[in-house]
């Protein structure tokens, strides 16, 4: 299957194991510069932007930790806010909505970056100027 127009290649497959480091990546989100991060869960790959929806902090409580203790959720270090880590829905804790996904595809051991209207890679959007 051929990969969409625009796709960047993120990491091997391999680099995300479930409830597992998160692999980080920098984005710009609607103009502003954004870090993001791609995690696995149940054998599915998904990536959000790395910032609470409480207070616009990064979720990490070490570089690249996203989930829980048990592995099974996203949690926001600073406040304990929890995400679902497949869709970004709130689970519970101090949320205001669910995180911002970014779209990802999986194919022939590789994670590829699908980038949007609202989020691109910050040097295609530096070489619009």
């Amino acid at each position: 299957m051929p990969l969409p127009p625009g796709a960047i290649a993120l990491c091997a497959s391999d680099a995300l194991r479930d409830g597992g480091l998160a692999v980080p990546f920098e984005v710009l989100h609607e103009g502003v510069p954004n870090r993001a991060f791609a995690v696995r869960h149940e054998g599915q790959v998904a990536a959000f932007l790395n910032r609470c929806t409480h207070v616009a902090m990064e979720l990490d409580w070490q570089p690249n930790r996203v989930f829980d203790a048990s592995g099974e959720w996203l949690i926001c270090a600073s406040h304990g806010a929890i995400f679902h880590p497949t869709s970004g829905e709130c689970m519970g804790g101090p949320c205001n909505g669910g995180l911002v996904r970014i779209a990802l595809l999986e194919q022939d051991g590789q994670v590829w970056w699908l980038p949007d209207a609202h989020t691109v890679a910050p040097e295609v959007a530096a070489g619009d100027d």
